[in-house]
């Protein structure tokens, strides 16, 4: 098991058994680079062991508080403060922690394993547990180190993934295999397993300040945020492309560097797809030592490497160039800050406004003529031939559904219509293929007052939880990079929750409107004022033209159709159509092509670590 994650940790490797019980690490040295920092840790006494993931990053709080209670350490590792703070607090131990971490904690005396998982999911944990006992990983591919592991695909799982472009939590691709779900720990004592929640994110009470006080309450908690990632014992820097997020946080590093900061930037040829010339000026207000990396991501050559390392089907096209920046900045530093979070906390997508302004018509269009645009416009918005129209398209055809089901119905892939377009019917039997209900729930259950924030809490705990946070971990622990990101830090987003929605999005269509105005002090006006670009790649084009002839040999060769979940006539129709121009399924297609590289890889045969790309 600890061979098949060697990547996430190629400085060292311990493995420690005692009886039923047995943990194994791979260390990546961040913090005290000495053997004093070596896992699976015991403090001594034989009583306490550990295993963990992460960085505590305020380790030196913790370990001042221990101190005043009379604890000694032999070490400057926030491993050994775990264990301390387990000693101390117990259960408990959790809520002292501000960081990014995955652990568990074998107490021998009590006979009982305590699991934990952060509190937003910066750190994955899977697990299995049955009669047999318990197996957990960091990586869901660790568990082909079980001789006991069998690997069957979860036909739910794949009905969702199909729709999210990933496989939501709490479950995973595969039988049997389970995701712990951020802010929750679980518990195994006496055969018996208990999974509680330990944090949730507030929406309420909303608080009562100024917009004003809200800047500033808001520059002071992200640059204390900032300056708590900058401890580090091996070379550092940050990822920067050309947007206020990442801008924002490397201005702050520069605040509190003697040295100029590292900063590494990636652009593509395309220019619609290119943020080189705006990283460029941050950079340069800065005085960076600034790396830039152009790129041709080359799908053929990376697809199998994205498959292997994501370990589940995973289709977020933006991992090709996240796959290639982080491999590119590990060879120049071992730590990378970036700007992941602000859009989920702060209201940075297009699709919050176009929500916002989908329910003004609710509010004054009667239910019958609110289904008038769609009935006009036709119900296959994936048909429609250019992106401008497929907006509109989509902006129209959902008006008659309630303002939940529609803003949940644009973040899919497959919605239930496309899946009824190109999957068997006995497939779809089998499982719920309606996806939406999930969102749904989550809408349903959230404390947020407001729509917006009920939006935001929706992305949180599903598209940033289990796609963008997946795919930055998964890339930059390929290449044993640790990514550490400022604006997930739990104080910054519990703060911009509780901010009243219109500090967030101003009159209803001025996306992160108080974090842009923190930026404001800090980057360039040419930065505030560009159009957001997504960190993406020509996938449109690249199906009509170089991928064109590959995904038709995958996805029409009869391993693939034989699988039983696709009608053949059906995805020669899809590719013929985008081929042509006639239709758009880029997107599609490439969640086809990345399931079909997971049932070969890991359902088909069983890999080992001399398989690795």
């Amino acid at each position: 098991m600890c061979d098949l994650m060697r990547h996430r940790g190629p400085d060292g490797e311990g493995v420690w058994v005692d009886g039923p019980v047995g943990f194994g690490h791979r260390r990546l040295s961040i913090i005290d680079l000495s053997n004093a920092g070596a896992q699976p840790m015991n403090r001594g006494d034989g009583r306490l062991w550990l295993t963990f993931n992460g960085e505590i990053y305020n380790v030196r709080d913790v370990r001042r508080a221990l101190e005043a209670r009379g604890v000694t350490f032999r070490s400057h590792t926030d491993s050994e403060v775990i264990l301390a703070a387990y000693d101390a607090y117990g259960d408990d131990c959790v809520s002292h922690f501000v960081g990014m971490f995955a652990f568990a904690i074998w107490d021998a005396r009590a006979r009982r394993a305590l699991i934990a998982r952060d509190r937003v999911g910066k750190k994955p944990l899977f697990y299995r547990f049955d009669s047999d006992g318990l197996a957990f990983a960091s990586e869901v591919r660790a568990f082909f180190g079980e001789p006991g592991f069998t690997a069957e695909p979860d036909p739910q799982a794949i009905a969702d993934y199909l729709g999210f472009q990933y496989v939501p939590t709490p479950g995973s691709a595969f039988k049997g295999v389970r995701r712990l779900p951020p802010g929750h720990v679980m518990t195994i004592q006496d055969g018996r397993q208990s999974i509680t929640r330990y944090w949730s994110l507030p929406y309420q009470p909303t608080l009562t300040i100024s917009e004003d006080e809200a800047v500033e309450a808001v520059d002071e908690a992200l640059d204390r945020a900032v300056q708590d990632r900058l401890v580090s014992d091996v070379p550092l820097g940050a990822f920067l492309s050309g947007g206020i997020d990442s801008g924002t946080v490397v201005a702050m590093m520069a605040r509190h560097s003697s040295t100029p900061v590292r900063t590494f930037s990636i652009g593509f040829a395309e220019e619609r797809y290119n943020e080189l010339p705006a990283a460029r000026l941050v950079a340069e207000r800065y005085g960076t030592r600034h790396e830039e990396f152009v790129v041709e991501p080359d799908a053929v050559t990376l697809m199998p490497k994205l498959v292997w390392h994501y370990g589940e089907p995973y289709a977020d096209s933006s991992a090709l160039p996240t796959f290639a920046l982080a491999e590119m900045t590990r060879r120049h530093v071992t730590v990378a800050l970036n700007g992941d979070g602000g859009d989920e906390s702060f209201g940075g997508y297009t699709r919050y406004v176009a929500s916002l302004a989908a329910s003004r018509f609710d509010r004054v269009l009667p239910a019958a003529l609110r289904r008038l645009p769609a009935l006009v416009t036709g119900p296959v918005s994936y048909a429609v031939p250019t992106p401008l129209l497929r907006r509109a398209h989509r902006f129209f055809e959902s008006f008659g559904e309630s303002s939940e089901r529609r803003y949940a119905s644009w973040m899919l892939h497959f919605d239930l219509q496309r899946k009824r377009a190109v999957c068997r019917p006995e497939f779809l039997e089998t499982v719920q293929p309606d996806v939406v209900p999930q969102l749904e729930a989550i809408f349903e259950a959230s404390s947020a007052p407001d729509f917006i924030d009920r939006m935001l809490d929706v992305d949180v705990q599903t598209y940033l939880l289990d796609d963008l946070l997946v795919k930055v971990d998964i890339a930059t622990m390929a290449h044993s990079l640790e990514a550490r990101s400022p604006l997930l830090d739990h104080r910054v987003m519990e703060l911009a929750a509780r901010l009243p929605a219109r500090y967030k999005i101003k009159d209803g269509r001025h996306k992160k409107h108080v974090l842009r105005r923190v930026a404001a002090r800090l980057l360039p006006t040419e930065i505030l004022d560009r159009p957001k670009m997504g960190f993406g790649v020509p996938l449109d084009r690249w199906f009509q033209t170089s991928l064109q002839g590959y995904a038709r040999e995958i996805l029409l060769d009869e391993r693939t159709l034989n699988r039983g979940y696709f009608k053949p006539d059906a995805i020669g129709r899809v590719l013929d159509e985008h081929a042509s121009g006639r239709m758009f399924w880029h997107y599609q297609i490439w969640n086809l092509l990345m399931l079909e590289g997971w049932f070969r890889t890991f359902i088909d045969r069983r890999p080992v670590p001399s398989d690795w790309p």
